[in-house]
């Protein structure tokens, strides 16, 4: 089991707003909070968000170099996948493959790609109709 996922990001104050929205809807709580950091926990899994040091922010991340590719998270059903989408739209943020969306996973897949404000990749897949999940 995963015990906790910690990332650097650019701008605390943009990424707590974003992912204390984001993963409130997906059940987490506020976990911990200092100055330099932000946590979310969901049953004993938590992710840390920590503002990176100035020098360090010379090289912006990118999902294509070495490191994290991308995060993925469960949803409940396709209509929270469709309620989220809307609610990543009002947010101004990037919405990928939208020519694709929501089937851009595949045949049978039904998910929201997007993009944090790193632009850290981000999906949130739908189960299939039979193993749906309690909202």
């Amino acid at each position: 089991m995963l015990h906790h996922i910690e990332l650097y990001v650019s701008d605390l104050q943009k990424s707590a707003s974003f992912w204390g929205w984001f993963l409130g809807e997906l059940g987490y709580e506020p976990f911990q909070e200092w100055p330099e950091g932000r946590s979310w926990k969901h049953g004993s899994t938590y992710l840390v968000f920590v503002q990176a040091k100035e020098k360090y922010l010379d090289v912006p991340y990118h999902r294509a170099r070495v490191g994290l590719n991308h995060l993925a998270f469960h949803a409940a059903s396709r209509e929270q996948v469709d309620r989220m989408t809307g609610e990543v739209r009002a947010r101004g943020m990037n919405l990928l493959y939208e020519d694709r969306h929501p089937h851009a996973g595949g045949a049978g897949t039904y998910i929201l790609f997007f993009e944090d404000p790193d632009r850290i990749k981000v999906e949130l897949v739908a189960p299939a109709e039979e193993q749906r999940l309690p909202e």
